[in-house]
């Protein structure tokens, strides 16, 4: 069997996979909070885990694989986003604004993430579907000390509850004490002591310390909100994550992943919850984090104007296939830039190799190379670099194998491919591919529309001009490819169009 070996952020070091049982491999991913379109950093995580799912499946079975990734839809900014809508004049009840929010966001989702190659999850349950665990785990912590319930009196000093006490719970707080476990801090290498030195100013006057965090908080009359014990309220968000791996995976499951913005507190605080409330020690035996996403060198954001979406991307024109490319390019533990010289290069790829595989019937089997690429801690970039030698070697049935192993799809069923002329180039940059101007692929489609109409001379002199540009036409039976030259003058093209 294929030994996999991945970089587990609880050790901080690459270790051996070995799974728990493996006729049940079990994976938990931190899935997305429903309210808006996902964006380009919001994929990362998906492309990454998407792959290590196809892994595990191609090593233990697709049988033998749960791969649970949640939606968190009830959230503060969910309440926040529905609010907005109606007082924008949306006549429905807040709670059906919610509702109807998050149904179309997690079909937002499906869509953008189906574009990416990206499987769908074993499992993809809903916060909303799992109130009744959560908020018996909180009883399990509170009846074994490691949470307390108290009633938030604002300008008053907080008044301490037990469960007894069940006129009094009414709009209550119930909250983790971080100090009662021990490891608080260990998977994100932060000391208790440290962050309670560093902590500013106490926003919630109702905690013993600081960093205790939210299990359970009061909701209002028009928020959602379910009965429990200590009023009517809602969950917090990590205990969430928490009480549905546990319903979903058990006490203890093989990896847990997410993005490093996740590390903490969220993680921290599953870890804290899901040990102290299962009497286990540890929740996952791997944690697995993946780096931030920039674009073009800067964080992405809106006040700098580079902050867009997948679907944004793909209404522009970039192939899910393309943006899956470029993400695999990189290794998922390092930071990773989103440029256009890259989509650019990353779709010339794909194209050659469409084109090459295109009616070819694919190899029985990955080639071996490739799978030992990604069993090396997801080094997507050397399953690639290997793609590139199978095509150099001709090896076209196995090159279409390993195209389909890593999410790319088949040149059968891709079509942008086909419309789009293939461009490379010889003697010349990167970046002046990346900066052809769009009336290139115009002239080139019309060189093949005047073929399909006969009008050979016409397209001909049009080849002609475009080779005085630097620009050299191929016509070949899967369509036109287009290599730039060295003396490749992009002024010149403007001229043609």
């Amino acid at each position: 069997m294929v030994e996999i070996r991945l970089h587990n952020t609880k050790t901080r070091r690459k270790e051996r996979f070995d799974p728990i049982d493996p006729d049940n491999v079990r994976i938990y991913v931190c899935g997305p909070t429903v309210y808006d379109r996902a964006h380009l950093g919001n994929a990362r995580p998906v492309v990454v885990f998407d792959t290590l799912f196809r892994l595990m499946r191609h090593v233990y079975g697709a049988d033998h694989v749960t791969y649970v990734r949640n939606f968190t839809d009830v959230d503060d900014k969910i309440n926040a986003r529905a609010a907005t809508l109606a007082e924008g004049g949306d006549a429905r009840s807040l709670e059906e604004i919610i509702r109807a929010l998050t149904d179309e966001t997690i079909g937002w989702y499906h869509a953008d993430m189906d574009a990416l190659g990206a499987l769908r999850p074993t499992q993809e349950p809903r916060a909303t579907h799992y109130i009744d665990d959560m908020k018996d785990m909180i009883s399990t912590l509170i009846d074994k000390g490691f949470a307390y319930v108290v009633r938030d009196q604002s300008n008053n000093p907080p008044e301490e509850f037990v469960l007894a006490d069940r006129e009094a719970l009414l709009s209550s707080h119930a909250l983790f004490e971080v100090q009662k476990f021990e490891r608080y801090g260990q998977l994100s290498g932060r000391w208790l002591d440290d962050m309670i030195a560093g902590a500013r100013v106490e926003v919630a006057p109702y905690k013993r310390n600081p960093m205790d965090f939210v299990l359970w908080k009061p909701s209002t009359d028009d928020l959602p909100g379910w009965g429990s014990p200590w009023g009517r309220g809602r969950p917090g968000w990590h205990i969430e994550c928490s009480a549905m791996s546990k319903a979903l995976l058990g006490d203890v499951f093989d990896i847990h992943g997410g993005g490093i913005d996740l590390q903490f507190p969220h993680h921290e605080n599953e870890i804290a919850q899901s040990c102290c409330a299962n009497g286990t020690e540890e929740m996952a035996r791997y944690w697995m984090h993946n780096e931030m996403l920039q674009v073009e060198g800067k964080k992405m954001s809106k006040s700098l104007g580079n902050f867009f979406t997948v679907r944004d991307l793909l209404e522009q024109g970039v192939p899910g296939e393309v943006i899956r490319f470029v993400m695999l390019s990189t290794h998922y533990s390092k930071p990773m830039d989103w440029t256009a010289e890259k989509a650019a290069q990353a779709k010339a790829t794909l194209a050659k190799w469409y084109r090459a595989t295109n009616g070819i019937e694919a190899a029985q089997s990955v080639p071996d190379a490739v799978v030992q690429a990604l069993a090396d801690d997801l080094n997507g970039h050397m399953a690639i670099v290997h793609l590139y030698d199978l095509l150099n070697r001709d090896m076209l049935s196995e090159l279409k194998a390993a195209i389909s192993f890593l999410g790319f799809g088949e040149a059968e069923e891709i079509k942008w491919w086909r419309m789009d002329p293939l461009v490379t180039g010889y003697g010349v940059s990167p970046g002046q591919i990346a900066e052809i101007p769009p009336v290139l692929d115009q002239i080139v489609r019309r060189i093949q529309a005047l073929r399909d109409e006969r009008r050979y001379d016409e397209a001909d002199a049009m080849r002609s001009a475009l080779r005085d540009a630097g620009v050299e036409v191929r016509i070949t039976k899967s369509g036109p490819e287009t290599m730039l030259l060295p003396d490749f003058d992009p002024a010149k093209l403007d001229a043609l169009e």
